[in-house]
This record gives structure tokens, C-alpha cells and sequence, in this order.
């Protein structure tokens, strides 16, 4: 698929999003330290102030940036209100920091924390739509974009109704619309953005050309109908349908890796560099959530269950938005810089603009931390889990001063 970068927006307006996401992720891995292993198990209501803050303050503070970027560029049309993305971060920064201490201390600012970052993801639907109407002719990229955004809409009215629920302010079976909620934000808008937005960023790194795109169409469609079929399961109540839609989800995932796979073996660029490792650890982390989740249909423990969410939340989302960020910033950054200079004067290599040695260290270290503390969770020893929380810590400092350098970077 044919990107054009004439339709980007300034990288200015990109540069907050990707600072207060990992910012927020080096918040995350402290609050880690106020739970023990114990707490973990019994799902305390504080461990979701960190389901909350990783996934609002970090994972969609990083995607709606990236999105600010990529939508113009794969629909090859301008921002329908560009500027509206000089609102939507703030309004989420301040919707996600009074969620979390409602869920810590404060249940009362859980449903205004709510709406004003509702009102943020209002604000960047309505962006979103409104620049999808501009486009002439649509494409499969495209349809994910549009898919993601209506399983967000639909995932944040339940969320809504859920933080009215905690905060007293309603009546109503949190159970039921919890794993709606779950499912349509984390595998209908992320999910799904990830993999439509794989199908531009993989090929494009990775110099792969001539592969047919019929198993990643499959996918999207199969785990479209699994995230309805488990809604319905949850209204309904219905085991079998519930885990007819947890089959459905697997072949979707399974047709999606089969995509990845053909993707890889039509690369033209051999290059274990820091993207590589991310992706791989990223996909391998999936695998193994994967097969951990079908342990639990047959063996439910609490210990599965968490380490599953683990996996998905600190290896494969974590890994695969952060490794992206050491591509799109470096890139970014040339683009906005150093492209006018092209023919005029000698420019730096987009390799020169990673700080290779630091991103390493930062790899090895959050990789320790992920699995340390995913063992932690199925042994209870406590000790293992703090031990990995220090090296996830040591880890995102090197992040943060990567993505700082890369952003801030200056010709030796």
C-alpha cells in the first residue's frame, strides 16, 4: 500500500503524546511497588488504577499520537481539525490521573475522571470520522481504522456506566458489561489498530513486497464477530456461546500470525536490530498468553488468568508500541528536520538517530522484569515480584531518555 507523508501534520503536535505516554509508563511500574503478589490474586480494585493508568495514560496516549500521524498519512488526506489534538491530550492526561485516584482513594472522581476522558476520545472519534469522509475511495486499512474506532465508541459508554457503577452512582451488573468493556477497548480498538496498522509498519520496515493480504482480512472479520459473540455471551449469559466466541478469537489470532509469518519471509531487510527484538518478544509473548488462556478455559486459576493479562499488557502491548517508537520517532524527526536538507548538505542516517547501546540495555531489562515478575505471579514469591518491578523501572528510565534523545536529536 502506497503512504504519503505531503498529508502530516507537524511533529510538534505528535511530541507531547509520545513524552506523557512514557512518562505515564515509568508511573505505571512504580505504582506496581503499592501491590504484593497477594493483592494480584485477589484482584483488588487498585490493581485496576493500573490496568487504568497503563492502558489510558500509556498504551492510548501513544496510539492516538501515533494515530494523529498515521491517519493523514494512510488516507492520504488532510486533518479534518488537526488542531483538536492540541485538546484531546490534556483532557486525557487529566480524565486518566483523576480515574486512577478515584479507583485508589477517591471513588467520587471516578465518573468525572470518566467523562472528561470520554470527552477526549469524543473529540478524537469525531476527528477521525470526520477525516475518514474526506476519503474518496476506501481501502482495507482504511475499514480498520473506521471498525476500531466504533468497538472504542461502544467500549467507552460501557466504561462510563462501569465508573458510575463503582462510584455508586448506578445500579447495575459490573460483571457483565466489565468483560464487554474489556473486549471492545482492548481487542476491537487496540487489537485491531494493531493490526491494521501492522500491515503498513511492518512492511514498510521490514522492505516486504508481493504478499497477499487475505488472511489478515480473515482475521480482522473472524475476531470482529468473536468480540460481538462474547458481548452477547456476557448480556445473555451463555457459556457456549461465550466460548464459541473464545474460538473464534484464536483462529483470528492464529490467521493473523500466519499473515505476520508471510510478512517476514517477504522481507528484503535482514537486520536483528532493537525493532526486530521488540516485535519478536512482543509476538512471542502473545503466543504464550495464548496458549495460557486455553489452559484456563479447562483449568481456571487465578494465577492464569493474571498471568495472561500480564503477557498481553507488559509484553505484547508494551513491546509492540515501544518498539515502534524507536522507528516512527527517529523518523519523524528526520522528516521534520532534515528532509528539506537532502541534496543540499550532508544529513544524518535515521540508524544514526537510535541510541543503539542504550535501547539494548533498555530491551534486556524490560524483558528480565516482564518474565520475573510473570513468574512471581505462578510461584507467589514476592520477592521475585519486586525484583522484576526494579528492572522494569531501569528499563523504562533508558526509554525515556531514549525517546527524549531521539526526539531532541542533534547532528554530532
Amino acid at each position: 500500500m502506497n503512504i504519503s507523508t505531503g498529508f502530516a501534520p507537524e511533529f510538534r503536535l505528535i511530541v507531547p503524546f509520545f513524552k506523557i505516554g512514557v512518562i505515564v509508563y515509568l508511573f505505571c511500574n512504580l505504582l506496581l511497588f503499592k501491590f504484593n503478589v497477594q493483592t494480584l490474586h485477589n484482584l483488588d480494585i487498585t490493581v485496576l488504577s493500573w490496568v487504568h493508568l497503563f492502558l489510558l495514560g500509556f498504551v492510548m496516549m501513544i496510539i492516538l499520537g501515533a494515530m494523529a500521524q498515521l491517519i493523514p498519512v494512510v488516507l492520504e488526506v488532510e486533518h479534518f481539525a488537526v488542531d483538536l489534538y492540541y485538546v484531546i491530550y490534556p483532557l486525557l492526561f487529566i480524565g486518566t490521573l483523576l480515574m486512577v485516584l478515584g479507583f485508589v482513594k477517591y471513588p467520587l472522581l471516578l465518573p468525572f475522571g470518566g467523562v472528561v476522558a470520554f470527552i477526549s476520545f469524543c473529540i478524537f472519534l469525531l476527528e477521525t470520522f470526520l477525516t475518514i469522509l474526506k476519503v474518496r475511495k476506501f481501502n482495507f486499512v482504511i475499514s480498520t481504522v473506521l471498525i476500531a474506532n466504533l468497538f472504542l465508541f461502544f467500549g467507552l459508554i460501557v466504561g462510563i456506566l462501569l465508573a458510575l457503577s463503582y462510584s455508586g452512582f448506578l445500579d447495575i451488573n459490573i460483571d457483565t458489561l466489565l468483560k464487554i468493556h474489556i473486549y471492545c477497548v482492548l481487542f476491537g480498538y487496540v487489537g485491531i489498530t494493531i493490526i491494521g496498522m501492522s500491515l503498513i509498519l511492518l512492511p514498510m520496515f521490514w522492505l516486504s513486497h508481493s504478499f497477499s493480504w487475505i488472511y489478515v482480512k480473515s482475521s480482522v472479520v473472524i475476531l470482529c464477530i468473536g468480540i460481538i459473540f462474547i458481548s452477547l455471551a456476557s448480556i445473555f449469559n451463555n457459556v457456549i456461546l461465550e466460548y464459541f466466541a473464545y474460538f473464534l478469537n484464536f483462529i483470528a489470532l492464529s490467521l493473523y500470525f500466519y499473515q505476520i509469518y508471510i510478512i517476514y519471509k517477504k522481507r528484503v531487510r535482514i537486520e536483528v536490530d532493537i525493532y526486530f527484538k521488540s516485535m519478536l518478544f512482543s509476538f512471542l509473548t502473545l503466543i504464550c498468553s495464548i496458549i495460557l488462556g486455553i489452559v484456563y478455559i479447562f483449568y481456571p486459576t487465578q494465577e492464569l488468568l493474571l498471568g495472561v493479562f500480564w503477557l498481553v499488557f507488559a509484553g505484547f502491548v508494551s513491546f509492540i508500541i515501544i518498539g515502534h517508537l524507536y522507528k516512527i520517532v527517529p523518523f519523524l524527526v528526520w522528516f521534520q528536520r532534515f528532509s528539506p536538507l537532502v541534496g543540499k548538505r550532508k544529513v544524518p542516517m535515521l540508524a544514526q538517530m537510535i541510541p543503539v547501546k542504550s535501547a539494548n540495555f533498555r530491551f534486556c531489562f524490560t524483558t528480565i522484569g516482564v518474565l520475573t515478575i510473570a513468574i512471581s505471579i505462578f510461584s507467589g514469591f514476592d520477592i521475585l515480584f519486586k525484583s522484576g518491578i526494579s528492572f522494569l523501572l531501569i528499563g523504562t528510565i533508558f526509554l525515556i531518555k531514549d525517546v527524549f534523545y531521539m526526539i531532541n536529536f542533534k547532528e554530532e
